[in-house]
């Protein structure tokens, strides 16, 4: 599910991959509905291919949204009510208590927790892959049929 939804740099909120065309990707806003193109030169990023530093390696940002929604029972999470940077930084280690606090930014705990109520809001709350479910599956079959 994380694969077909994109940050763009430089355009507020998360955009929902509608069609490819020539040179653009033709996205649309998941707040408000409203199609644009995304260009060869706009900063693109699935959020599927977004991971978050730990000290043993990278988590994939599908496995800390998931995580965010167990611990807040698939609610919003209210960021200015955490309190300051310090405050959100002690929240996020009772979520990921491994990851990197050199290189993990408050800023980047924010957008995470900022794109997680988007993401609420637009109805998306499945955040872990079937697809990878469904490609073991099909393995498994495979292996019976040799």
């Amino acid at each position: 599910m994380l694969k077909t939804i994109l940050s763009i740099a430089g355009r507020p909120g998360l955009f929902r991959l509608v069609n490819r065309g020539k040179n653009m990707l033709i996205v649309e806003a998941i707040a408000t509905g409203k199609r644009t193109p995304a260009y060869a030169h706009d900063k693109v990023i699935s959020l599927g291919d977004i991971s978050i530093y730990t000290n043993e390696g990278d988590v994939p940002l599908s496995g800390v949204l998931e995580t965010v929604k167990e611990k807040n029972d698939s609610k919003p999470v209210d960021i200015k009510g955490i309190g300051n940077d310090q405050q959100l930084r002690e929240y996020f280690a009772t979520i990921l208590p491994e990851y990197d606090e050199e290189k993990v930014y408050t800023t980047d705990i924010k957008k995470l927790l900022t794109w997680y109520n988007l993401l609420l809001a637009a109805g998306i709350t499945e955040f872990a892959e079937k697809e990878e479910e469904t490609a073991a599956a099909e393995e498994g079959e495979e292996a019976k049929g040799e």
